[in-house]
């Protein structure tokens, strides 16, 4: 009897320690398979849960973590609380690493959105006054890649040669109208509209916030090299499930439900 006991107890130590490793099964055995899956809300959010739909029937449990900001989905992978996220690009994730000493990496293209001047003051860029003040996101890519929508529009000019992902305000060579340039956190830039006279704004926060792009930005850029990425830490860069979530997002029924959805401001890779 002591040894039954003893055999039962340890198949219930290791049914346990199974189950505390992530959660993961394999899902060629017939058993369901989880993944926690970190994104930026709207967009981000709903295009993974659309993929979630695709995933349950191949028995991949997609678990979608939301956040609000650009910074903590890469804390949340590296500390482990995510095994992937899907959100940045490769300028982001790069000066993420560097800063953070930390080593994420991509292992699948996803969408690109186009980022947008919006203004709740002035309907047309020629409207805005001497000395308006600008919004400008204050991570160091984006920050950069707004400076050059800002020159797209010609409201500025930078520097020649300045580095695509590196400009920052001291690089404006040419300011007609002293324009003053607020930095913000990219996710307060649409919501802070009231305070600004104008500002650019990614467009995943300006859907989420309920503007049209193509309707509501006085200037829109008409193409953009910031592909997203969906990305995990390097040790993890050959998981074969991971790249099968990479798969089901870059489907069809996605990229039909992407068209369908965003006005054509969100552009898929493939």
């Amino acid at each position: 009897m002591k040894k039954k006991v003893s055999g039962i107890i340890l198949a219930a130590v290791l049914l346990a320690s199974l189950v505390g490793c992530g959660g993961k099964q394999d899902a060629s055995q017939g058993q369901e398979t989880t993944i926690k899956v970190g994104v930026t809300a709207g967009p981000h959010e709903e295009i993974i849960n659309k993929v979630k739909e695709l995933a349950a029937k191949q028995g991949i449990h997609v678990e979608t973590v939301v956040f609000n900001d650009y910074i903590t989905p890469n804390r949340a992978l590296t500390s482990g609380q995510l095994d992937v996220n899907s959100y940045q690009t490769i300028p982001f994730m790069d000066q993420y690493n560097k800063d953070h000493n930390t080593k994420i990496v991509p292992i699948g293209k996803t969408v690109t959105f186009l980022m947008g001047i919006y203004s709740k003051k002035y309907k047309k860029l020629e409207d805005l006054p001497e000395g308006a003040t600008l919004g400008l996101q204050n991570d160091p890519v984006n920050m950069s890649r707004a400076l050059h929508v800002y020159e797209q529009a010609g409201l500025i000019k930078l520097k020649p040669g300045v580095d695509v992902d590196k400009a920052t305000p001291a690089d404006i060579v040419e300011n007609p109208k002293n324009f003053k340039f607020k930095l913000l956190d990219a996710a307060l830039l649409a919501r802070t509209l009231n305070s600004l006279d104008a500002s650019t704004v990614n467009s995943n926060f300006a859907l989420k916030e309920g503007y049209k792009p193509k309707r509501d930005a006085i200037f829109m850029e008409n193409s953009s090299r910031y592909v997203n990425y969906i990305a995990t830490n390097e040790k993890d860069k050959d998981n074969p499930l991971y790249h099968k979530l990479v798969e089901l997002y870059r489907s069809d029924e996605v990229k039909k439900f992407i068209e369908e959805t965003y006005d054509g401001v969100i552009i898929t890779s493939w």
